[in-house]
């Protein structure tokens, strides 16, 4: 075939040495499935995981020979042409199949020790390079494991040599100008496996997780892509000396049981079981900016209909996100711990901190939803998703017969009418959760609303004055409100209305003048990137109130379930906002900006900040304009600091200590 086709030389090689490494690492796969199937998986149960990882080893078998087609593709380089190329060439081989082994070899001692696939953190023991060395030795068969791996590494390198010297020994039959040809094809072929995916999103680590259990993730995830993958969170940690100092801080706040010795978190709440359970829609929505909204009056009211469902249910207009992004919204939303983890990375992106509790699936009995209008692979959210809600069905842009309006996937109308067709057959109760994205650039209004749905076009100094850059930026706030009520109107019609608890977030707020709504530091010092309503809504089951305290997005699920009367564990920092054990004047709020390495917390009249690079320390008053002058109120200033400082050592022990029970 090869003959016919007259493919060069060395894309024949590439080729093969692409088949050899495929097949290695895959005789790997099957000695790990052997090794570590404790919980005795038939192998005929795992065809998914063998498949998925069948991809993931493709995806760094091609990246390798990506870089072998790149440096062999000029004649003077080319290792059939050049001997001293050649001779490099080998070099790089032996390298690789070195590395392969030695990867492998870590990354099954590393899975043996922990249960987990190796990762960047293992960078971490050489701080203490002769202890963990020490450690090593004395655990396991160095000297065999290292003979064992230049004997394989050794095979498999005479093995590509052999098929050097197969095809070298065959004639040249390509042309010069038709080399070039093959080189291009070729190039595009393994960027495609580098890209793993038909779609948006290319192959991630996280699509392991949607496998059904934390094993058949772990067998399809290649070492390679686990380590690499993780490389920017390997400082990702805590300071356990400074977790323990923070225990007695918290303790007061959120009642828990332990000491600093024994860092109890957890809660058991327990309630007597509803005669009917409600049902819970949470709906998580983008850029949701409390000052651009109606709820506090801004005179361009581009939320009417979501003002008048306030006016109906229980507000919370005091509501801040952790942290500034969706990707971290999403996270302190399931999970109650804010993303504190890294400043240039979101935490569910880090393989390490995959594996975490929520409260979700303390909903017991309830078929579980998760309602996105495109691909979950976005900043791994997949990953934190599958592999910790129990039995969810996870809804994407392939899921909907609504098409696609941009790169957001399908418009937030049709995202809430699709997911209301789901919840109407629904014969048991449910937890949904429905994540928004129009109010985002490009702003998409579609073609089919714009008859229903007009927009407005308002005077750029009437815009920047309440808080809009553009009238397509204005124009995205009102449609949200616009898709709101499409959908509380369509859900109206169904039986589930009455007995469904509709829970309303912000991901995040977006920064920008606020000084006709709020004082001035609420402008000055950002706070519209974190402030969001937060909205609990049914007609039927809840009284309206409007809450000033201080609360976060931390709160939600806690809350969710208690107005559920759902008994469930809290091992994290979300509170149930209206138990009658809550006090209110122990109400505060936290956030963090990666961006500028801010921890701020607002309580009573003021908002503390402090610097994580320069620790200098800032008071301001969220009430009135006047200056706050820290000398004048030091005690407030050194409980705020304190509250604040442990509130992020423990949020940083939490990302990593927040295992799900099996």
């Amino acid at each position: 075939m090869f003959t016919r086709l007259k493919i060069p030389k060395l894309i024949r090689w590439i080729f093969v040495t692409g088949v050899i490494f495929l097949l290695w690492m895959g005789i790997l796969r099957l000695i790990f499935y052997f090794a570590f199937n404790h919980a005795g998986n038939p192998l005929s149960t795992l065809g998914s995981s063998f498949l998925l990882g069948f991809r993931f080893d493709l995806k760094m078998v091609c990246f390798f020979l990506e870089f072998l087609l790149l440096a062999g593709a000029l004649n003077v380089s080319d290792p059939f042409i050049s001997n001293r190329s050649r001779n490099v060439f080998f070099v790089l081989m032996a390298i690789a199949c070195l590395a392969t082994g030695f990867f492998y070899t870590l990354d099954f001692a590393h899975y043996s020790y922990l249960n987990l696939r190796l990762s960047a953190s293992v960078l971490n023991y050489l701080q203490d390079a002769r202890i963990s060395l020490t450690l090593v030795w004395q655990n396991y068969p160095v000297i065999r494991m290292l003979l064992a791996i230049l004997a394989v590494s050794f095979f498999m390198w005479r093995l590509l040599v052999r098929s050097y010297r197969i095809i070298a020994r065959t004639p040249e039959r390509s042309r010069k100008s038709k080399k070039w040809i093959w080189v291009l094809v070729t190039f595009m072929l393994l960027g495609m496996g580098i890209f793993g995916n038909f779609g948006q999103f290319n192959l991630r680590w996280s699509q392991a997780f949607s496998l059904g259990n934390d094993y058949r993730a772990n067998l399809a995830l290649n070492p390679f892509q686990s380590f690499f993958s993780s490389l920017k969170f390997r400082k990702s940690g805590f300071n356990p000396e400074e977790v323990r100092k923070a225990y007695p801080v918290l303790r007061p706040y959120f009642g828990f049981k332990g000491d600093s010795l024994n860092l109890d978190y957890e809660r058991i709440v327990n309630q007597p079981a509803p005669a009917v359970k409600p049902n819970i829609v949470v709906v998580i929505c983008e850029s949701f900016s409390a000052y651009k909204s109606s709820m506090w009056g801004n005179p361009l009211n581009t939320t009417p209909f979501f003002k008048s469902m306030c006016d109906q249910g229980i507000f919370f207009d005091r509501c801040f996100t952790p942290s500034y992004g969706t990707a971290r919204g999403v996270w302190a939303v399931l999970t109650g711990i804010p993303d504190v983890g890294q400043a240039n990375s979101t935490t569910s992106r880090n393989p390490g901190a995959v594996d975490q509790h929520s409260i979700i699936n303390d909903f017991r009995g309830y078929d579980k939803n998760y309602f996105i209008g495109g691909s979950a692979s976005w900043a791994n959210i997949r990953g934190l998703l599958d592999n910790n809600i129990e039995g969810l069905h996870l809804y994407e842009q392939e899921n909907y017969k609504a098409p696609k309006v941009d790169v957001w996937g399908i418009s937030d109308k049709n995202l809430f009418l699709e997911a209301n067709e789901v919840l109407k057959k629904n014969t048991e109760p449910f937890f949904a959760i429905i994540q928004t994205a129009d109010n985002h650039r490009p702003y998409t209004i579609p073609a089919e609303d714009q008859a229903e749905f007009h927009k407005k076009v308002v005077p750029a100094d009437s815009l920047r004055e309440f808080g809009f850059d553009t009238n397509d930026e204005m124009n995205a706030f009102r449609y949200t409100d616009f898709s709101f009520q499409k959908f509380i109107e369509a859900a109206k019609q169904e039986k589930y209305f009455a007995n469904t608890i509709f829970v309303f977030v912000g991901d995040h707020g977006i920064a920008g003048n606020s000084a006709n709504m709020f004082p001035r530091a609420w402008t000055d010092e950002r706070l519209g990137n974190m402030h969001v309503p937060l909205l609990f809504y049914s007609p039927s089951l809840l009284l309206p109130k409007r809450i000033h305290e201080f609360v976060s997005q931390l709160d939600l699920l806690p809350t969710a379930a208690g107005l559920a009367k759902i008994s469930y564990r809290n091992t994290t920092l979300g509170r149930d906002l209206l138990d009658t054990a809550y006090n209110p004047a122990k109400a505060f709020a936290f956030m963090y900006d990666p961006d500028q390495g801010y921890l701020d917390l607002v309580m009573g009249s003021y908002l503390y900040r402090t610097n994580l690079n320069t620790h200098k320390e800032f008071m301001y008053s969220v009430t009135g304009n006047d200056p706050v002058h820290p000398a004048a109120i030091p005690d407030t200033l050194r409980k705020m600091s304190v509250l604040t400082k442990a509130f992020y050592e423990t949020s940083r022990f939490m990302l990593l200590n927040n295992k799900k029970k099996s």
